[in-house]
């Protein structure tokens, strides 16, 4: 039996860490739109707060539980019944910002596509637990894993968030190399995604303005160029040691969502390269920790749930940082821990909770 230990005080650091300077930069950020838009410098603050709050307490009773009780197929097939309805659900509700990605009840809103990383890899920890050494047998095997990471790509996809669809794909893949499946179907895999990659991309006229503004942003410096030249008008001002916390001027109705999106972007104007790089370094940790809770996880189960996660927060935060310095098109996919949103900080704490669970039962 495995022995119980504690959690990974490291790992719990990094994270609380990351959480106190999400509060700070949504302060920094939002104070000028808050006041312009709300009538309230700390309307986003306020709501961030209180989202930390609910978020720490699902963090906590997420240490707290036993994860193998995860694994019984009551929890991950409930999970995945009550994800599927409110991706469905929420594609005939009323758009925001032409995009069907949010649940309104009230004052509140939640992304399901968040909760749908994590339910899509609770699902891949039990199945891929259980099918073991037989996990290359395609009827058993492979064709589930991937008819479900389709579907709910596909029904990610169509709000529409081709971003997040391609991180859950991504992450999904991961975990199944992990699991032993072989190159070949990798391979066969990216035959059959490429073309409806290209597709999807071609057919949309504002992911062809985002491609090209990538490839080109000064092309139309105020229209498809205009996030990213700002960005990085923002990350070049900060320089090494940056212009002083609060002293930002991007964020100034300059940056397009400096709370949320492009809060990279406030962090290297305000805090200069070394606050940047001290946030990638601190998610380098995140990576690291977590596969080592991994590794040291008693059980399969054990091992890719706490793989699954740790990628799906680490990916997710690179690819906004690689959007933040041009690295990547733009994506409206937002930074772990920092950016302003309840629902990606509630599932990356859930996340991390999970994670932090398995680490105490480290073998």
């Amino acid at each position: 039996m495995a022995k119980k230990l504690s959690s990974d005080t490291t790992l719990f650091a990094i994270t609380m860490a990351l959480l106190g300077l999400g509060l700070v930069m949504v302060w920094s950020s939002s104070t000028a739109i808050g006041e312009e838009v709300h009538g309230s410098p700390y309307h986003f603050l306020i709501r961030q707060v209180l989202w930390a709050c609910f978020g720490l307490t699902v963090m906590g009773a997420a240490m707290k539980i036993d994860y193998r009780k995860l694994r019984q197929p009551v929890v991950v097939y409930s999970a995945l019944a009550a994800t599927t309805v409110l991706l469905i659900v929420v594609l005939f509700l009323s758009p925001v910002n032409e995009t069907h990605r949010w649940i309104r009840i009230g004052s509140l809103s939640m992304q399901p596509a968040e909760l749908a990383k994590v339910a899509v890899i609770l699902y891949l920890a039990y199945h891929l637990e259980r099918r073991g050494e037989r996990v290359n047998e395609v009827l058993t095997s492979l064709f589930p894993a991937m008819l479900l990471l389709g579907w709910f790509a596909f029904l990610i996809f169509i709000q529409p968030d081709l971003g997040s669809a391609a991180t859950l794909m991504a992450v999904g893949a991961v975990m199944l190399f992990l699991a032993g499946v072989r190159m070949r179907y990798f391979a066969g895999l990216a035959l059959l995604t490429l073309p409806v990659l290209y597709h999807a991309i071609m057919t949309a006229a504002y992911r062809r303005d985002r491609i090209e503004a990538f490839l080109n942003p000064w092309s139309d410096a105020q229209g498809s160029g205009y996030q990213i030249i700002q960005s990085l008008i923002a990350v070049g001002t900060g320089g090494v040691r940056g212009v002083g916390l609060m002293e930002g001027t991007q964020k100034l109705f300059y940056l397009p969502y400096p709370y949320s999106d492009f809060i990279f972007a406030v962090i290297g104007e305000e805090l200069g390269l070394l606050g940047a790089s001290a946030v990638v370094a601190a998610f380098l940790l995140i990576l690291w920790r977590g596969i080592r809770a991994a590794w040291k996880a008693p059980d399969p189960f054990g091992m890719f749930l706490a793989a699954g996660l740790t990628l799906a927060v680490v990916v997710q935060a690179f690819i906004n940082v690689s959007v933040v310095v041009g690295l990547l098109p733009t994506k409206g996919i937002p930074l772990p821990f920092i950016s302003a949103g309840g629902s990606s900080l509630v599932t990356t704490l859930l996340s991390l909770g999970l994670i932090l669970n398995v680490s105490q039962h480290a073998d």
